[in-house]
C-alpha cells in the first residue's frame, strides 16, 4: 500500500517483560480504516519491521473496495497477509497474483519496484469484507540495491500448528520445530496465531527483537493487559508467554537488529538520504519501470 501521512503512534515505556507499548493511531481510508503501529517516534523498526499497518476489519459496500494506484518502492520488502478478502497485486516485473488468506506474496523492492493493490472485479457486484496486516522489512545495508523480487506462497506451504486451542502459522523464520519456505533477506520472525479463551503461548526467547500485536482479542504479559490494536515490543532475551484472556487472534514478529539507521520518505526506505532523493527524482520523471496494464500512477507526495 502507498504509505498515507498519519498522526504518530502512542508509546507508553514499561518494565519488566514489556519495553514499549504500542498504541496505533486510526486512519480512515473511507471504504476502510488502517492502523499504523510502526514506524514510532521511540522505535522505528522491530527486527528488520519498520512498517506495520492493521486494515480492517472492514465490510465493503457493493462497487466499493481496496484502490491503491501504481506507486513505487525501494529499500524494503513487502508483504500482505490476509485474514479475509482478497486483493490482486500487479507489479513492474509482470506479476499479476491475487493474495488470499493464509497465503504469503513476498515482493523484494531492492533497487525499486512499482506494483498496485486492487479489490478484484469478482467482489466488486456484492458485499465483500477485508482484514489483514501490511508489513515492510527493512533491507540489510549491502541488500538495498538488489534486483526486485515477487514470490508467491500459497496457504498450504505455510507450516501450520495446531495443538490445545493453539494455532500458529508461521510466516518467515525458523520456529515452534518449524521453519517457513519463505526466502528472507535477514533473520526474520513473523508468525500469525489464535489462542483459545485461557490458553497461552511462549515466544521464542533466541529471537533478539520481539513484538506482539494483538489484532483481536485481550491478552496478558507479564500480569499486563494488553487490548486488540495494541503493540507490545518485548524485552530482549527474557522468557515470555502471551496468555489470553479472550479469544485472541495476534502476529508475532521480529528478528535480528538491522546496522544502521533507515530513511524512511513516502514509499522509500534506505540507509542513505541522497538514495531517497534519487528515487524521488526518477519518479518525478517518469524513470521507473510501468506495471502493464495500468495507466495510472500515484504522485509524489509534496
Amino acid at each position: 500500500m502507498s504509505i498515507q501521512p498519519f498522526n504518530e503512534p502512542v508509546c507508553r515505556r514499561r518494565s519488566g517483560a514489556i519495553e514499549l507499548l504500542i498504541e496505533p493511531k486510526v486512519k480512515d481510508l473511507g471504504e476502510f480504516a488502517v492502523r499504523r503501529a510502526l514506524p514510532a517516534g521511540e522505535r522505528q523498526r522491530v527486527g528488520p519491521f519498520i512498517f506495520f499497518d492493521h486494515i480492517g476489519p472492514a465490510e465493503l459496500a457493493v462497487g466499493a473496495g481496496m484502490s491503491v494506484r501504481p506507486h513505487p518502492h525501494i529499500g524494503i520488502a513487502t508483504v500482505t497477509y490476509l485474514f479475509e478478502g482478497e486483493i490482486m497485486h500487479r507489479d513492474s516485473l509482470g506479476y499479476m497474483q491475487p493474495i488470499q488468506p493464509g497465503a504469503v506474496n513476498w515482493m523484494t523492492a531492492g533497487s525499486g519496484i512499482v506494483h498496485s493493490e486492487r479489490s478484484p472485479d469478482k467482489l466488486m457486484d456484492s458485499v465483500s469484507h477485508l482484514h489483514g496486516i501490511q508489513t515492510w522489512l527493512a533491507l540489510p545495508i549491502e541488500a538495498e540495491e538488489t534486483d526486485p523480487e515477487f514470490t508467491h506462497y500459497s496457504a498450504e506451504l505455510i507450516p501450520q500448528l495446531e495443538q490445545d486451542g493453539v494455532s500458529i502459522r508461521l510466516i518467515a523464520g525458523t520456529a515452534y520445530g518449524q521453519r517457513s519456505p519463505v526466502k528472507v533477506a535477514s533473520e526474520t520472525f513473523y508468525a500469525a496465531v489464535q489462542l483459545a479463551t485461557g490458553k497461552s503461548l511462549d515466544v521464542p526467547i533466541e529471537i533478539e527483537e520481539r513484538a506482539v500485536y494483538v489484532v483481536a482479542g485481550e491478552v496478558a504479559i507479564d500480569n499486563s493487559v494488553i487490548p486488540a490494536g495494541t503493540m507490545a515490543v518485548l524485552a530482549p532475551g527474557e522468557d515470555i508467554s502471551v496468555f489470553a484472556r479472550s479469544a485472541a487472534k495476534l502476529m508475532l514478529l521480529g528478528g535480528a537488529s538491522l546496522a544502521g539507521k533507515r530513511h524512511l520518505y513516502w514509499n522509500f526506505v534506505s540507509s542513505r538520504p541522497e538514495r531517497i532523493e534519487i528515487a524521488k527524482q526518477d519518479w518525478r520523471n517518469d524513470r521507473f519501470e510501468k506495471v502493464p496494464g495500468e495507466t495510472e500512477s500515484t504522485p509524489l507526495p509534496d
